[in-house]
C-alpha cells in the first residue's frame, strides 16, 4: 500500500490508497514543515497519531509533499524521520509545489499556495520549475496566513485598524505585548501562530473596505514577486491552493484582472486531487 502525505506548516494530511487507488485511511496530523519544527519534534508528530501507527507496517511506500522541503537540508531532516517511523517503506520527499500541481492541472499553467505559507512555481506539462527561492515567512510568504495575520497585529498596535474592528480583534485574542513576543520569538512555529491572527478577516460575516484592502494589498504584491516574474504569466491560467485562497476568490479575480491574468482553479486542499492524479498516474508504478 502506497502513504500519500501533504503537509504544511499547520498541518498535514495523509492518504493511504491500495493498489486498486482505494481510499483505505483518511487521517491528519500536526504540521510537520522542517524547516520551523524543531527535528525532535517531526517524530514525536508522526509517532502520536494512532492510525498511522495501525497501518506503520502495512506501508511499502511513502510520498510525502511538504513545506520547507524546497531545500535538501531541511528534506533530508524530514526523510530521516519519516523513515525511522514507517521502516518497512520506501521513503521520498518533495516540496509542496509539486503536490499542488498535481492537485490542480495536467497542463501548462502557473500554481500557487496560499495557506499557512506562500509560493508560486510555472509548469510547462512536464517539470515544475521556481524562478524565486522562497526564503519563508519573515522575508517573503506575501498573501500568506502568517503575512495577513502579522499585518492585522501592526495595524492594531499602529492603530490603523477601524475601531470597530479592532474592538473585535481584542476580544477575539491575547494581545498582550508580552505573549506576542513570546509567541514570535520564544516558542516554536512563529509562522503558524501568525496564520491563527489570519482567521478573524475570513470568519466575519461581512466584506468590509478594510479586509478587502488589507487583501488586494498582499495578493498584488504576491503577483509582482511570484507570478509576474514567470515570462508565461500572460500565456497560461494561474491556479491557486490553500484556504486563503479559497476564501479570497472573488478578491483574487480582481486583482488578477488588473493584470490581464487568467484565473485558473481555486482548491481549499489539494490532498483530493492528489488522490486522483495517482490513481490516475502513479499506481501502476508504486
Amino acid at each position: 500500500m502506497i502513504l500519500i502525505a501533504d503537509g504544511g506548516s499547520t498541518k498535514c494530511d495523509w492518504v493511504l490508497l491500495d493498489a486498486s487507488g482505494n481510499t483505505i485511511l483518511k487521517t491528519r496530523t500536526l504540521g510537520l514543515n522542517p524547516a520551523v519544527v524543531p527535528e525532535e519534534d517531526l517524530l514525536f508528530r508522526i509517532k502520536e497519531n494512532e492510525d498511522l501507527q495501525k497501518i506503520v507496517t502495512q506501508v511499502k511506500v511513502v510520498d510525502f509533499y511538504g513545506a520547507g522541503c524546497g531545500t535538501i537540508t531541511p528534506r533530508t531532516i524530514l526523510h530521516n524521520a519519516l523513515s525511522a517511523f514507517f521502516k518497512n517503506a520506501k521513503v521520498t520527499v518533495e516540496e509542496d509545489m509539486v503536490a499542488a500541481v498535481y492537485a490542480v492541472t495536467q497542463k501548462p499553467g502557473i500554481v500557487c499556495i496560499f495557506g499557512t505559507g506562500s509560493n508560486s512555481c510555472y509548469f510547462d506539462g512536464n517539470t515544475v520549475k521556481t524562478n524565486v527561492d522562497s526564503l519563508g515567512f519573515i522575508l517573503m510568504d506575501e498573501a500568506s496566513g502568517n503575512y495577513f495575520g502579522k499585518r492585522l497585529i501592526r495595524d492594531y498596535f499602529y492603530k490603523k485598524m477601524p475601531a470597530q474592528i479592532a474592538s473585535d480583534f481584542e476580544k477575539r485574542f491575547d494581545l498582550n505585548p508580552d505573549v506576542i513576543k513570546t509567541n514570535l520569538y520564544k516558542k516554536p512555529n512563529p509562522n503558524t501562530y501568525l496564520a491563527s491572527f489570519a482567521e478573524f478577516i475570513f470568519t466575519r460575516e461581512e466584506v468590509n473596505g478594510y479586509f478587502y484592502n488589507l487583501i488586494s494589498e498582499g495578493v498584488l504584491k504576491f503577483i509582482e514577486y511570484r507570478i509576474l516574474c514567470y515570462k508565461e504569466a500572460q500565456q497560461v491560467p494561474i491556479h491557486f491552493i490553500g484556504s486563503i485562497a479559497h476564501f479570497s476568490q472573488d478578491i483574487i479575480r480582481d486583482c488578477l484582472n488588473r493584470y490581464h491574468l487568467e484565473l485558473g482553479t481555486i482548491i481549499r486542499r489539494p490532498i483530493d486531487g492528489l488522490i486522483d492524479h495517482y490513481k490516475n498516474n502513479k499506481l501502476n508504478k508504486a
